[in-house]
């Protein structure tokens, strides 16, 4: 009976600790993957936004990674929506080349909910002053060049609806550089 209980309790815990092991493993495998797919969803949202901003891209395609709620409340996106840019009133924009420095994220596996620290920069924007407002642009100050794109530290929060990841909301912590 003695040696039963020993054999017992020592694939009890030796159980114990594999499960311990794999779940673990399982979690980290979700987390890694939740924060995969939010750098993804940061990286090509913030560029689409960029590109509606400056470019005069469809804002329909911000719907794939922000939600509607953020869309109403982003001051540059509807400014720029109703009145034009500096970059699409005085430049033609052909390409930018555009960079997000992920610097912090956070999501438990089995929640709906995360939070990202990121930098937002573009390092290069290819395009001219559109030569039928020359005149006026030149009056106001602007160059040939497009004027430079801010370097922003943000804070995002994201959600999942219908397993997707959406940024809910996203708030500048300063402007760098």
């Amino acid at each position: 009976m003695k040696q039963l209980r020993r054999l017992i309790w020592f694939i009890a815990s030796r159980l114990f600790v594999a499960v311990l092991v794999l779940g673990i493993l399982v979690t980290v495998f979700y987390f890694s993957m939740n924060a995969a797919n939010i750098y993804v969803i940061l990286k090509d949202g913030m560029a689409r936004r960029a590109q509606v901003i400056m470019m005069d891209e469809d804002p329909a395609v911000l719907n794939g990674y922000f939600s509607d709620v953020y869309l109403q409340r982003d001051t540059l996106l509807t400014a720029t929506l109703e009145h034009g840019s500096v970059y699409t009133n005085y430049y033609d924009i052909t390409g930018i080349n555009h960079s997000l420095q992920l610097e912090s994220v956070w999501c438990w596996p089995w929640d709906d909910t995360a939070r990202a620290v990121f930098v937002e920069s573009i390092q290069g924007i290819d395009g001219r002053l559109k030569a039928s407002v020359r005149l006026m642009a030149q009056e106001m100050g602007l160059t040939n060049a497009p004027p430079a794109w801010a370097k922003i530290r943000y804070e995002a929060v994201l959600t999942k609806d219908n397993n997707r990841w959406v940024i809910r909301n996203l708030t500048q912590n300063g402007v760098l550089e």
